[in-house]
């Protein structure tokens, strides 16, 4: 009586020239491969989140750090950092029950209990979902604020642009825009990151006398207090940042948390 064999005994006597073989230990391969490299993404996932983190905070300290006399008044503050709330977007008011620490912007807009659908009028600045709290980063020196510095994000060219928009105690001026993730045209839209075009920014206003958000980056050499100049080569790129800053301070972003502190005097 023969000997019976299952299924993956009669598979490995094969002839290594069999179609069937061949196939089938690249098929085997392939998906041992494809196992592996989502385990590692799963499991790594955290380590790399939190190493974008910790670059952007970096990004943050430092932009703080060159900020004329901003160190000085941190000093005289007695604080190293800037305070980290969250506030509510549609009401402007900060949100307390939760652990500005522990919160993650990026999981709340994914989240329908914790975001809200942008309709397209109202989403310039191409997210399509945000989450209904934002942190913001806030420097008060006796009771009175000198610093606000506003997370902010945007569709560019060709991906997410994602940056800190630093506002003096008027709420109108700009002390620093600081781009701490994009991934644009190398030589074209990346250069968003240099240091150069961001000092541009200083003191440009992002508002005039009655509200209205004007800030804007143009082609043609800037002259209004509401302009910058754009990159040569990238007017898409600097559309998406326009798009972005029109959003963020806007109805639908920061704008009630900046009417609040306008009309509480900062």
């Amino acid at each position: 009586m023969s000997e019976r064999t299952g299924p993956w005994r009669r598979f490995l006597g094969l002839p290594n020239t069999d179609p069937r073989k061949a196939f089938g230990v690249t098929f085997l391969v392939a998906l041992v491969c494809a196992l592996v490299v989502s385990s590692a993404s799963v499991l790594l996932k955290p380590l790399q989140d939190a190493h974008v983190e910790r670059e952007r905070q970096a990004r943050l300290a430092a932009m703080v750090a060159a900020l004329p006399a901003m160190r000085e008044l941190m000093e005289e503050a007695g604080v190293d950092a800037l305070e980290t709330r969250l506030v509510v977007l549609e009401t402007g008011d900060y949100e307390t029950a939760t652990n500005p620490a522990a919160f993650d912007p990026v999981a709340a807009a994914r989240d329908p209990a914790t975001s809200k659908e942008l309709p397209p009028e109202a989403d310039p600045a191409g997210l399509k979902r945000i989450a209904t709290l934002a942190p913001v980063h806030l420097l008060e020196r006796d009771g009175r604020l000198a610093l606000v510095v506003l997370p902010v994000s945007g569709m560019g060219y060709q991906s997410l642009i994602r940056a800190y928009l630093a506002l003096e105690p008027d709420l109108v001026t700009v002390a620093a825009l600081t781009v701490v993730e994009q991934g644009e045209t190398p030589g074209l839209g990346a250069r968003i990151e240099e240091p150069d075009w961001q000092a541009l920014w200083t003191g440009r206003r992002v508002a005039d006398d009655a509200g209205r958000v004007l800030i804007r980056v143009v082609q043609t050499p800037a002259k209004a207090p509401y302009e910058v100049d754009g990159i040569s080569g990238a007017t898409r790129t600097g559309a998406g940042i326009s798009n972005m800053l029109a959003f963020w301070l806007g109805a639908h972003g920061f704008g009630p948390f900046l009417d609040r502190l306008k009309r509480e005097g900062g």
